[in-house]
């Protein structure tokens, strides 16, 4: 579910963090790094949970309408589409799914209101009411109709951002890529869901985010020299701090991690330091990178293995 680029930012603010403190443990703070991404694993669980809960409402609406002191046509027979979505069906009759919600005691049983109001929401929108027009809606128009709701109704739901980073500060950077990867799951589903792992590869993500934590941390002071050697018109006092640790992350990446083409570690880091740093900083970090890159090339300090990485 989390790509490297989403890893490369996580290390970014391990990294930033640990430099704030004088007297920094490099353990603890890798320690702290990698609590950070089984939060958010925890909450891409809560908005599965959510997902299922509002089910359940729409479940429990249904008797409410029911037992009504005079229920119409309509409460006495209602349109079954919803909540008989294959997909929905399948999230709640998946037992590894309710067992790591309830291993982590994930619940919206104490926000029940805002389930309700949502799923108001929901079956009040006009993607609600042509689904249930659908003569015989199948996998596809199933799937597609929740992954409308994710994002029509969910992803960008500011009471329901809020409750989120009330829940976790850390979560407030991480809902996008959690709805991301909710999403991205619920594409792949053709019958049964099956829930995504956080990593591809989870040993060799592992490991590329504690090299690439620890080598920028144990050479901070040899990039930094190298980096000021290249910026001869510039104090290093005066570099931005995030176009710093950038460009010190980059060459963790190209001196230590042998199996990272160099051209994808620039254009990350590149890409990063637009989202994260000053409007010139694409310019300034590519700019020395590739100066740097040009010296450590010439003096053979470069070594890439593995098929197609020798000249990249």
């Amino acid at each position: 579910m989390l790509n490297r680029r989403f890893l490369r930012i996580k290390v970014m603010q391990a990294l930033y963090s640990f430099f704030q403190h004088e007297k920094a443990n490099t353990a603890l703070f890798e320690k702290e790094l990698f609590k950070s991404l089984d939060k958010i694993q925890e909450l891409y669980l809560s908005i599965l949970a959510l997902v299922m809960d509002i089910h359940h409402m729409a479940l429990m609406v249904i008797d409410e309408s029911k037992n009504k002191h005079r229920p119409n046509a309509q409460d006495l027979d209602p349109n079954l589409k919803f909540v008989n979505n294959t997909l929905l069906m399948s999230m709640v009759n998946n037992q590894d799914l309710k067992n790591q919600i309830e291993k982590r005691k994930i619940s919206w049983q104490n926000d029940n209101d805002v389930v309700r109001r949502i799923f108001n929401l929901i079956r009040n929108g006009e993607e609600y009411k042509a689904y249930l027009e659908l003569d015989s809606p199948g996998i596809k128009e199933d799937r597609e109709f929740i992954v409308a709701i994710i994002t029509e109704y969910l992803s960008e739901n500011e009471v329901l951002i809020s409750l989120f980073e009330e829940k976790n500060i850390h979560w407030a950077d991480d809902t996008f890529v959690a709805f991301n990867s909710v999403i991205r799951n619920f594409e792949d589903f053709t019958g049964e869901f099956k829930m995504q792992p956080l990593l591809k590869d989870e040993k060799d993500d592992l490991e590329f985010m504690s090299v690439l934590f620890n080598k920028t941390i144990v050479y901070h002071q040899q990039f930094e020299e190298l980096i000021g050697r290249h910026t001869q018109n510039w104090e290093v006092e005066r570099i931005a701090n995030m176009d710093m640790l950038l460009m010190e992350m980059a060459l963790s990446e190209i001196l230590y991690l042998p199996n990272v083409p160099i051209k994808a570690s620039l254009n990350e880091y590149i890409d990063i330091s637009k989202e994260y740093s000053t409007p010139n900083s694409k310019t300034f970090v590519n700019g020395v990178l590739d100066k740097i890159i040009a010296e450590l090339k010439r003096d053979n300090r470069i070594v890439k293995t593995g098929r197609g990485l020798k000249e990249n």
